[in-house]
């Protein structure tokens, strides 16, 4: 897989309409739980992620090339979020802790179940956190995104992205103390 940027110039230059398909298919579940990070809610997250698929494939911005396509789209999409959260800031929204069922099947080995269920814990603690520490954090661990990627997304320097990213982990670990979580073992 290249990093999207051929499989977007192909569709927005000749109309390659596939191109499009393999960016939703490729960056679809990685820019949903982003949104999540920001919105807080999977449901609203999955529509967002959907408005900034239309957005690019119907106005077909230009990437200016500054960075990775990955940044580009999550740069969009977190645009589409904060738009979202302005347009609907007095509206309340169902947590995603009250609506998911992130169990392993009973079927599962019992380490996959230890692991999910230590998943779910740090799921769960990244909540209580700021959101600009679950951003931070989202951004660096779980979609591997440099510091630098990830203080353009969040239209920062990157020496505060590290010193976000320092109180985040902090905060976290501290978060997981409070619950009783053993993080040793990971």
């Amino acid at each position: 897989m290249d990093n999207g940027a051929s499989s977007y110039r192909r569709f927005r230059d000749n109309g390659d309409q596939n191109a499009l398909v393999e960016i939703i298919r490729d960056y679809k579940d990685g820019l949903i739980l982003y949104l999540t990070s920001i919105v807080g809610n999977v449901q609203t997250a999955e529509e967002l992620a959907e408005d900034t698929f239309v957005l690019i494939g119907t106005k077909k911005p230009k990437d200016k090339g500054k960075g990775s396509f990955k940044t580009w789209l999550y740069t969009i999409g977190r645009n589409v979020a904060i738009d979202y959260l302005r347009k609907h800031s007095k509206h309340i929204e169902v947590s995603i802790d009250d609506n998911a069922d992130l169990i392993s099947d009973e079927d599962a080995v019992e380490a996959e179940y230890i692991k999910k269920e230590q998943k779910i814990t740090v799921h769960k603690a990244m909540r209580k956190l700021a959101p600009e520490y679950q951003q931070v954090l989202w951004l660096i661990y779980f979609e591997e995104l440099s510091n630098k990627e990830t203080a353009k997304i969040m239209k920062k320097s990157v020496r505060s992205v590290e010193s976000l990213l320092y109180r985040a982990r902090k905060s976290l670990k501290s978060q997981l103390e409070m619950e009783g979580f053993d993080y040793e073992k990971l």
